[in-house]
């Protein structure tokens, strides 16, 4: 074949200048091989290798022109289209290696050496080679638009594009390179095109990087979130990977004492069997023996094929105790390239479990104290009760009794006697009133006989006839339906709210006002006094000794309402009771009164 020859001039230095960049990049994608160990930037890096070889070849043509180094550069230009395309299914497709492809690998040497050595027609010799070449080249940017299209990504949409011009650029061989049309630009603009799929590659480790950390981030959020349930978090965790591109379903899979089980799946893993298959127990046992992620393609499951997963360990303490799966039809499921990234991610998701299951059993603790506390309430109420009730019915007849009899002697003795047995009959008249105030404050019989309202109205009253302060109260004309137990809570913290103020507030006036909406009744006991102690906040207020407000927030507390002291500079104390109205109290309070 005759072969055309072009000048070397500028030709050279541009070529010259490629090779520099290949090198280059031949150097980055083996950095980043080292780096996260993935193969197919091996193959990226194995394909800049051969172009530079190509770039050596063609410049030593054009110094020597030699045909057996023509012949060298036609089949690297084919063998680094190859690499590339091999490296773009590696990337998105992980394939097996098959002997049959040796045979589309054997067309670049095999054709090279017809074309150069056998054919004297150019066009001929070089069509079937520039449409191998487009050919690989178009296909490889096929397959990252394909991936583009299922998962997105700045990396894979600028790989896709690069690729594709590419393939097409090289169809003008025929009419302009080869013939010197180009010289130098097609070597510009094949750097063009090489420096784009150079950041094409950086780009896509950046999209995985940030995919993977903001699905870590976004993961340890919904844990943070996540309500006291266990079900709760699963659902967090299990629910947030499906958001990411190319993902559809997840499993947890936990250790028993008899295998591994399948704990809860979602999306396509909603309907897994709590046994494993075989292949997949395998995979199972291997990333939680070496608690590393193990990543590849699974066998097809109903009618799908190339269904990718990602089982990665999780850990509680150091051991890996479970394995999150992750499946999809995009490659690595779960898109973070760092293995380390992917243990990290199986330690949080185990701290989330170990923390769920935490919060647990604190939640049944806490109910368990609600209850006691419940139960203790109940049972001081019932004392008070009793001992009302024994006051009232046998201490305050006994003094009627005692009156009754000394009112019955005083009418038949002397003047001077009958002034002693007025005196006692003062002294048991005090003892009385004494008896009926104990009793009062035992069991208020007003709460019981007309209401919440009127029975704190005469609390207020009977207060400020007792302690001389003023006290206002703001209330609406009826209030809503509250329980018993709530009514005398109520009536219990606002006992103690005004007791407190008469001890220790040095005050001159108190405003209590009620408020209501359909959710939450609140009672607000607000005075004028001194505030709170020096070295005293309403953090430190429940002291040793000082059980008044200690009392009232367990009273209340375990109604599911809560206690609120504040105490502004200048303004006195403000103690806030909340309590939920009839039917609309929390599911934990409830659970807490009535397990």
């Amino acid at each position: 074949m005759q072969l055309p020859l072009p000048s070397v001039g500028l030709e050279r230095a541009a070529g010259i200048l490629e090779a520099v960049i290949l090198a280059a990049l031949a150097m980055l994608c083996l950095h980043l091989y080292q780096r996260y160990r993935k193969p197919y930037f091996a193959w990226f890096a194995a394909a800049w290798a051969m172009y530079v070889l190509r770039m050596g070849a063609i410049l030593s043509f054009l110094t020597t022109a030699r045909p057996e180094w023509l012949y060298w550069h036609q089949v690297f230009t084919g063998w680094t289209a190859l690499a590339l395309l091999w490296a773009a299914l590696v990337f998105v497709r992980q394939p097996h290696w098959k002997h049959r492809y040796f045979l589309v690998a054997l067309f670049p040497p095999i054709w090279s050496y017809i074309a150069i050595y056998r054919l004297d027609h150019f066009v001929w010799a070089a069509l079937p080679a520039v449409l191998f070449l487009s050919f690989a080249t178009l296909a490889t940017g096929w397959v990252f638009f394909r991936h583009f299209d299922r998962v997105g990504g700045a990396g894979a949409g600028l790989l896709a594009g690069s690729f594709l011009l590419w393939g097409v650029h090289h169809l003008d061989y025929l009419i302009l390179r080869a013939q010197g049309a180009w010289n130098p630009w097609g070597y510009y603009l094949d750097i063009f095109f090489e420096l784009a799929v150079g950041t094409g590659v950086l780009l896509l480790v950046l999209d995985d990087l940030r995919r993977g950390l903001g699905a870590l981030g976004a993961l340890s959020g919904d844990l943070q979130r996540a309500g006291r349930e266990d079900q709760d978090v699963l659902a967090a965790l299990l629910e947030r990977p499906l958001a990411l591109p190319g993902v559809s379903g997840t499993a947890l899979y936990m250790r028993r004492d008899d295998g591994v089980h399948c704990v809860r799946g979602a999306g396509a893993c909603a309907d897994w069997p709590s046994t494993p298959s075989p292949e997949l127990a395998g995979t199972l046992n291997q990333a939680m023996a070496t608690g590393r992620p193990q990543l590849g393609v699974a066998a097809a499951r109903r009618g799908r094929e190339d269904l990718f997963q990602a089982v990665l360990p999780v850990f509680r303490g150091s051991d890996a105790s479970g394995a999150l799966v992750l499946t999809g039809n995009a490659r690595d499921p779960f898109a973070a390239l760092d293995e380390g990234f992917m243990v990290t991610l199986g330690q949080q998701v185990g701290a989330g479990l170990a923390n769920a299951d935490l919060t647990r059993r604190l939640h049944l603790r806490t109910v368990e104290l609600a209850r006691l506390s419940a139960r203790m309430v109940e049972q001081h109420e019932e004392e008070r009760r009793r001992l009302s009730r024994e006051l009232h019915d046998e201490t305050a007849q006994v003094f009627s009794a005692v009156k009754m009899e000394l009112g019955v002697l005083r009418e038949g003795v002397p003047d001077e006697a009958a002034t002693r047995i007025d005196h006692a009959l003062e002294l048991v008249d005090t003892g009385i009133r004494g008896i009926r105030s104990v009793v009062h404050s035992l069991r208020p019989s007003l709460l019981d006989d007309l209401g919440l309202l009127p029975a704190l109205r005469s609390l207020i009253t009977e207060f400020t006839h007792r302690s001389g302060l003023a006290v206002t109260l703001t209330a609406p004309s009826t209030l809503a339906p509250l329980s018993k137990d709530a009514e005398l809570a109520l009536f219990r913290a606002l006992q103690e709210a005004l007791s407190n103020v008469a001890r220790h507030a040095e005050a001159g006036a108190i405003a209590v006002s009620i408020r209501q909406d359909d959710v939450h009744l609140e009672l607000a006991v607000q005075d004028d006094g001194q505030g709170l102690p020096a070295g005293i906040t309403p953090d430190t207020i429940e002291r040793p000794g000082h059980m008044g407000i200690t009392g009232m927030r367990e009273r209340i507390g375990a109604l599911g309402g809560t206690v609120t002291v504040e105490a502004p500079s200048g303004t006195g104390v403000r103690v806030l009771v909340t309590v939920p109205i009839a039917g609309s109290g929390s599911k934990t309070s409830q659970q807490g009164l009535t397990a």
